[in-house]
């Protein structure tokens, strides 16, 4: 006979005794699996390629699984709005119970997705998520409910997710009533605030187009108003953001609520928006929310949002992840799409959604399919003892570049030469924030011990 362990009874007991200690050493383990953005339009549960199943397998053995669920679960029975996040997303709502087969058990409804479909799509969203077996957070009925922590148990400690977005449509966004109307439904918003900067040689360019325009000057050498942007003088050509402050204090506030009432505190963000550096890098205003969360009690931050890997950042000895990727990158095989999204492209009333996809990425020659990256990512693995975070390992995957659009868009482990340069690229992206990642066996790791 073997106990839980896979161990014969008939060893000795000294060595019965270290088998046990090392099983308890273990147990006190609490490891989290986390991924970027999830766009599902197919059933996952039919595929049994090796490299697939060791990947849902890692999310399996989590003691607690995220992703961020870019997806409305609906049958149309709602109609979608003027205005979208880029493509109008739906799905079929069973294969919100594909998310859960794949081991996840928390999400985020907050991206600029959201409300496609208006307040209906977001509504039938979240009650197709619940029927699956997710916990799901940053949508409500009102601005307080969006923002809620929403919890889950676990048989080593208990949960808590917040969820927010920074990128939208306003039209997303939740609001508070005064007591005479309803609150808005919508997601929980992070905005932020920008200033541009430009180089005196860019404020002169700027100047001389001004006066060519007729367009009055600034004063005594101020700010400059231009196309409806205001620029500053500085050191390079750049814009420079901070969080909203009511924003930050209501969201912080419900993070040091939820770390008070759980074990484990996960805070959650949708962020497309890049730094000075370009869309691999974050808005500085990303960075400062990421840092006041921790601050606040969160002990792991997730981002995701621009489809690629951004750095990793140990701040206080929690980690930071400011964009996973993606998961699932299934926005190709979408069933049906508005009008709105045809005519942009000058499509009429006889194409369809591949007719669609030919002409917004050119035949897979620009767009999404054309960048290796956007089909590169890991599942990273914070594993704590207590709230004490020892070492994050990085599992690189790949969603199929290159293969074609009823293949590509789940995720396999990637080889090992795949494997290399992706721990490659997010080794150069976490160095400027002093992560170092080694390449281990395969994986990225991070040891929180060896941190200079």
């Amino acid at each position: 006979m073997k106990n839980h362990n896979g161990v014969r009874r008939s060893l000795t007991a000294c060595a019965l005794f270290a088998v046990v200690a090392s099983v308890a050493a273990q147990d006190d383990l609490f490891t989290i699996a986390l991924t970027g953005d999830s766009i599902i339009t197919r059933r996952l549960s039919v595929y049994e390629e090796p490299e697939f199943v060791k990947t849902i397998d890692l999310i399996r053995g989590a003691d607690v699984a995220f992703t961020n669920i870019e997806m409305l679960f609906h049958d149309y029975e709602t109609w979608p709005m003027n205005q979208s996040g880029g493509t109008y997303m739906r799905a079929e709502p069973e294969l919100a119970a594909e998310l859960t087969w794949s081991g996840f058990d928390i999400g985020s409804l907050a991206n600029n997705h959201t409300g496609d479909y208006g307040v209906g799509g977001m509504r039938l969203t979240v009650k197709h998520v619940r029927a699956a077996g997710l916990v799901a957070a940053g949508v409500g009925e009102s601005l307080p409910a969006a923002r809620e922590a929403k919890f889950i148990e676990t048989a080593r400690g208990r949960v808590a997710l917040v969820a927010c977005a920074s990128t939208f449509p306003d039209h997303s966004r939740a609001s508070r009533s005064r007591g005479d109307m309803p609150a808005r439904p919508g997601l929980s918003p992070l905005r932020f605030d920008g200033a541009r900067e430009a180089t005196p040689e860019a404020m002169r360019a700027l100047t001389a187009a001004m006066v060519e325009l007729g367009l009055p000057l600034p004063v005594n050498g101020g700010p400059v108003s231009f196309l409806g942007e205001r620029f500053e003088r500085g050191d390079a050509n750049q814009t420079r953001t901070e969080p909203n402050a009511e924003d930050l204090r209501e969201i912080v506030a419900v993070v040091n609520n939820a770390s008070r009432l759980s074990d484990y505190t996960i805070v959650s963000i949708h962020a497309h928006e890049g730094g000075p550096g370009g869309n691999s890098t974050p808005a500085e205003f990303l960075v400062a929310f990421a840092r006041a969360a921790i601050d606040a009690g969160a002990d792991v931050f997730v981002g995701h949002g621009p489809h690629i890997l951004r750095g990793i950042e140990i701040y206080k000895g929690k980690p930071i992840f400011y964009s996973l990727g993606d998961f699932i990158f299934q926005n190709e095989t979408l069933l049906r799409l508005p009008q709105e999204n045809y005519g942009r492209y000058g499509l009429d009333a006889d194409a369809h959604v591949a007719d669609f996809n030919d002409r917004r990425y050119r035949n897979d020659t620009a767009g999404f399919p054309s960048n290796p990256e956007i089909w590169e990512s890991v599942v990273a693995m914070p594993i704590f003892r207590g709230r004490e975070l020892l070492r994050i390992e990085l599992h690189p995957i790949t969603l199929g570049f290159g293969r074609p659009r009823t293949q590509r868009g789940r995720p396999m482990l990637a080889d090992a030469e795949l494997g290399r340069k992706i721990i490659g690229d997010l080794q150069a992206r976490s160095a400027p924030f002093g992560t170092e990642i080694e390449w281990r066996g395969g994986i990225g790791a991070i040891e929180i011990g060896r941190r200079p």
